[in-house]
């Protein structure tokens, strides 16, 4: 748990320095890396992180990647029909997931839409911070490495992602620790 303190200590910092001009990107996105054992661990201790960026003078915001999951799978026309499909072939999880990893990605409202949005809101709010967490509920729909590509442009406050993964080099992460390595992160990340 010290580890994990240290490392959020860390990405602190860098939020505060803001970004090196040799990165890719100017906006300010930022990874905590974790490893997926530790995400209860991360869990608990966002409370104590959140009162101390309150105490900062930040105006926290909390982006949870499951419960907007959640919100648009339940507000999905298509919702009632899943239910009736999955008793019918309650182990045809293939075709479970790619029903509702449509449901997130895709059409008028989805998972990148709405936190592209929320940013929206917040982008003259020279004290916020955005902190996206459970970034575990992804899976298997998608990763976060594709939602921070479509939403490149959009990130005009800091934005601290909670990846449960592992960092296999400077910007190469494995989501969960079992995902296939990416590298197509323009963040900073600290941990892993």
């Amino acid at each position: 748990m010290q580890l994990l303190t240290e490392h959020f200590d860390e990405l602190m910092t860098r939020v505060r320095q803001g970004r090196e001009l040799g990165h890719a990107s100017f906006e300010p996105v930022y990874y905590l890396i974790f490893h997926p054992r530790q995400i209860l661990d991360v869990k608990r201790a966002l409370p104590a992180w959140t009162a101390r960026l309150l105490n900062d003078g930040w105006d926290v915001q909390r982006f949870s990647i499951a419960e907007q999951v959640a919100a648009l799978l339940e507000a999905s026309p298509r919702h009632a029909l899943w239910l009736t499909a999955d008793r019918k072939a309650p182990l045809d999880w293939e075709k479970t997931n790619k029903a509702l990893a449509t449901a997130v990605t895709t059409g008028d409202d989805t998972l990148h839409g709405r936190l592209k949005a929320r940013l929206e809101q917040l982008k003259d709010n020279r004290r916020a911070i955005m902190l996206v967490t459970d970034l575990e509920a992804l899976h298997p729909y998608t990763r976060i490495g594709a939602i921070e590509t479509l939403l490149y442009g959009s990130f005009s406050i800091p934005t601290i992602f909670f990846y449960p993964g592992e960092r296999t080099g400077k910007t190469r992460l494995k989501f969960l620790g079992f995902y296939p390595e990416d590298g197509n992160y323009r963040s900073v990340h600290v941990g892993g």
